[in-house]
């Protein structure tokens, strides 16, 4: 554009120069007013070229005026852009900073907390101590009292009887004495135990602290000389994508502090995660597989159903077979079964298993650890060896000529179809008349009888720390 311009001036001022010659001196006048004839002709023309040249040199500069706007406007959208992108960056910059600082707040008190602890534990630990020399000093006094009675029943005639009569009264004081120290030092350790047990969920949930802390340190820093919005967008919604590593079940929910009932996701090891139904109480967590309460959900599936899971965890629900077996495949759990009957009356069962899985059929097998009561030998009794698992069209049952789960309904693991079956059809209140509908129903024989539907019942897991504690 400037080579354009610089053209037009040098040719506008070639054209003055030979438009307007100088007037030379001398000469005829005729020839004089040829030449001046001749002369005004020819600047008439020059005056159009000249013009012309100034209309061309304006359209040029129009041209260059608008592009230079075009230009200046793309700038200011743009800046307007990276503007608007520095501001949501300094935003979630200064959140992010916020954030970690209450992470490092409430990891500072949970740590003094554990300073706390394990001065009580410590102060604990040395009454213990105290309390058992004490009670090692009142074994070795009545250890002497006994020596000192066995004497007198072997040869000391001339005792008189009150003299015994003392010792006898002595010996019953310090027994006593013995007893209430006895007492007292099972008292304390039972505390340290609980304190112990406070101290082991407040590390459990310092280390969590720490890993979010660690998390929101490592996250990469915004980006600062883009001017694409949504590229930084995306950078911070990748960043949230980071979280701590989930627990394996709902008891270990329970010790890095929650304390809810509720749907959360889980992830046993070598499983995805998934979604479970944890109930928390005052001892633990419990991971719900199997709920039965209204009859809203049809438990005659099939096999495929009952291996994947079927219903809604806020629900009724049965939460397969494979998950099951991914939480509570090395054992070391227990099954606690909780039935109530149409008089609101309730019933608890609880079982240390394993379950096997797809190769067993996903065997249920009941650890006995000693004879089992009434109410647990519905299902303890046929699983001590193995029970795998039947539905109407896998008959795994140990009934030869019978299809346990397509004569009675749902899938469960049968024996000879008589003892259990929580997975039946759901009746409401008054039962069918029919006994051979009645049978079909959910019912725990021991109990309450193989006709009897129950109302509800309630299948959940957790590891055997948590029947130490309850």
């Amino acid at each position: 554009m400037k080579t354009t311009l610089a053209t037009l001036i040098l040719c506008l001022v070639v054209l003055m120069a030979t438009g307007f010659p100088f007037e030379r001196k001398g000469g005829s006048s005729s020839g004089g007013a040829a030449k001046e004839k001749r002369v005004q002709y020819a600047a008439w023309d020059d005056v159009n070229v000249i013009a012309h040249g100034l209309l061309q040199l304006g359209q040029g500069l129009k041209e260059h005026v608008d592009k230079t706007k075009v230009q200046m406007r793309d700038i200011s959208t743009k800046l307007k852009v990276f503007n608007r992108t520095v501001t949501e960056l300094g935003k979630e910059s200064q959140r992010l900073r916020v954030e970690g600082e209450a992470l490092k707040v409430h990891a500072q008190g949970l740590e003094d907390r554990e300073g706390q602890l394990l001065n009580v534990t410590a102060e604990l630990r040395e009454k213990a101590e105290e309390m058992q020399q004490e009670r090692r000093t009142m074994s070795e006094r009545i250890s002497r009292l006994e020596e000192r009675v066995d004497s007198m029943l072997q040869g000391d005639a001339v005792l008189s009887d009150t003299n015994a009569a003392k010792n006898r009264s002595d010996a019953r004081n310090i027994q006593l004495m013995l007893e209430a120290q006895n007492r007292r030092i099972d008292d304390l350790m039972e505390r340290i135990r609980l304190q112990q047990e406070k101290l082991d969920k407040q590390n459990v949930r310092i280390r969590t602290l720490q890993s979010q802390i660690q998390q929101s340190r490592q996250r990469p820093s915004p980006r600062s000389s883009s001017t694409d919005g949504s590229e930084q967008r995306g950078g911070v919604a990748e960043q949230g994508d980071s979280p701590v590593e989930m627990a394996s079940d709902c008891h270990e929910l329970f010790l890095r502090g929650e304390s809810t009932s509720g749907v959360y996701t889980i992830q046993p090891i070598n499983a995805e995660p998934f979604k479970v139904f944890c109930e928390m109480t005052a001892d633990g967590g419990w991971t719900v597989i199997q709920r039965r309460q209204d009859g809203s959900v049809d438990f005659d599936q099939l096999w495929q159903a009952y291996e994947k899971g079927f219903g809604n965890l806020n629900g009724e629900f049965w939460l397969g077979l494979e998950k099951i077996h991914s939480i509570a495949k090395d054992g070391g759990y227990i099954l606690n079964v909780k039935l109530s009957d149409w008089g609101d009356d309730l019933a608890t069962v609880r079982l240390p298993f394993r379950l096997g899985g797809e190769e067993t059929k996903y065997s249920l097998q009941i650890q006995e650890v000693d004879t089992f009561s009434t109410l647990e030998s519905s299902l303890g009794t046929d699983a001590t060896s193995g029970l795998p698992f039947s539905t109407r069209d896998r008959d795994n049952d140990q009934k030869n000529d019978t299809n346990c789960a397509k004569h009675l309904s749902g899938g469960w693991w049968f024996s000879n179809c008589g003892r259990s079956n929580l997975n039946g059809r759901y009746f409401q209140s008054p039962p069918p008349k029919q006994r051979h509908q009645r049978k079909q129903g959910i019912f725990w024989k021991t109990w309450r009888g193989r006709y009897y539907p129950l109302k509800s019942s309630k299948m959940m897991i957790a590891p055997t720390a948590i029947e130490n504690k309850s």
